[in-house]
């Protein structure tokens, strides 16, 4: 039997939104305790790489990088990228 396009592309939505959610809230605490953080562009990539689920959770949550436009820019053209993936995949 071969999995669909489907279950892998949620798998890995899953996988990438844990992902950046804990590295969010890993972020958070490292930020108040001074120590060192997760840089930007790891969570700008893993948002644009699937993981925005769980960037938008980790954000609200963790109150965490809501005040930096660039994180609502990514999270936003990352949603709008993978809304175009999923019509791909419901179309193709």
């Amino acid at each position: 039997m071969v999995a669909s396009p489907w279950l892998y592309y949620l798998l890995w939505l899953a996988a990438a939104s844990i992902i950046i959610f804990l590295l969010y809230g890993y972020d958070k605490v490292q930020s108040k305790n001074g120590g060192g953080r997760v840089p930007e562009a790891v969570l700008h990539w893993l948002a644009l790489l699937g993981g925005f689920p769980g960037g938008w959770v980790g954000r609200a949550v963790f109150r965490h990088k809501t005040k930096k436009g660039i994180f609502t820019f990514v999270l936003v053209l990352s949603t709008l990228i993978h809304l175009g993936v999923v019509y791909w995949l419901v179309a193709g």
